[in-house]
């Protein structure tokens, strides 16, 4: 294995352990499409429970990729949009997306 295997190797680990788990996928699938609220979220992402949803959602943010804006209202609204370097990863999931309608 050379070298340069190696390190690209070690940054698909890194990309895979920020993005965490197929439900990070479809959670940033919908937020491409702009901000949405958790219930929203819960809707569009078939299968999810309330608990992996705000899991994986405080997963996203603790390494950058959403930004979570709460608003002083009754109840609460809670927002979430996705950062600069979440937007970044939308080519990553378009080529994911082409793969599995092509081999799927």
């Amino acid at each position: 294995m050379s070298k340069e295997e190696l390190v690209i190797d070690c940054s698909i680990e890194r990309a895979l352990d920020i993005i965490g788990s197929k439900w990070s996928f479809l959670i940033l699938r919908e937020l491409f499409c702009g901000t949405k609220r958790f219930g929203e979220l819960e809707r569009a992402v078939q299968g999810v429970s309330p608990k992996s949803l705000s899991d994986t959602l405080r997963r996203l943010e603790a390494n950058d990729i959403v930004v979570r804006t709460v608003y002083p209202t009754v109840p609460l609204r809670v927002e979430y949009t996705l950062t600069e370097k979440g937007q970044d990863f939308h080519k990553i999931i378009k080529e994911m997306k082409l793969w599995g309608a092509k081999w799927g």
